[in-house]
């Protein structure tokens, strides 16, 4: 656990937060990994789980009428699966491993009662997710714009 610990307090999400807290988020964290083409998750199904990516590159889509659209490709140091913190707890958009890529998986049932139990560290989670949130809905925005005008 003590190496999970400090994988988790060592990730660029959580600089600067209390060690007490990244200890308590730790308590939901497991490694995973992911071989090239294989989802993370796909749009729609149930928000499980919170990924801190440790190496790799994953491509964020939306399912379309023709098919899969990417959104933003993030890599190392950033998170994927923002969705386990609103309701319905549904994924918005999908997750697919472009290279073997290595993360953190962080249980989103458990996540969230470590909120609930204790405010501080929900806000905390919260100033933290929401620029993110923000840049990636820019990032969105802008690909909808750049393909309107390719056609």
């Amino acid at each position: 656990m003590e190496d999970l610990e400090r994988i988790v307090r060592e990730h660029s999400f959580f600089t600067g937060m209390k060690h007490d807290y990244t200890a308590v988020v730790a308590g939901c964290a497991k490694n995973v990994r992911f071989e090239p083409g294989e989802y993370l998750f796909r749009e729609g199904e149930v928000a499980d789980q919170l990924y801190l990516l440790r190496s790799g590159r994953v491509v964020l889509e939306v399912d379309t009428d023709d098919g899969q659209v990417a959104l933003q490709t993030v890599g190392e140091s950033e998170i994927v699966g923002a969705s386990w913190l609103v309701p319905p707890y549904r994924r918005g958009l999908s997750a697919k491993a472009l290279e073997l890529t290595r993360a953190i998986a962080l249980d989103a049932a458990c996540l969230r009662g470590k909120c609930e139990d204790n405010h501080d560290l929900g806000y905390e989670m919260m100033k933290r997710f929401m620029p993110i949130l923000i840049q990636r809905l820019r990032a969105a925005r802008l690909q909808i714009l750049d393909d309107r005008r390719e056609e």
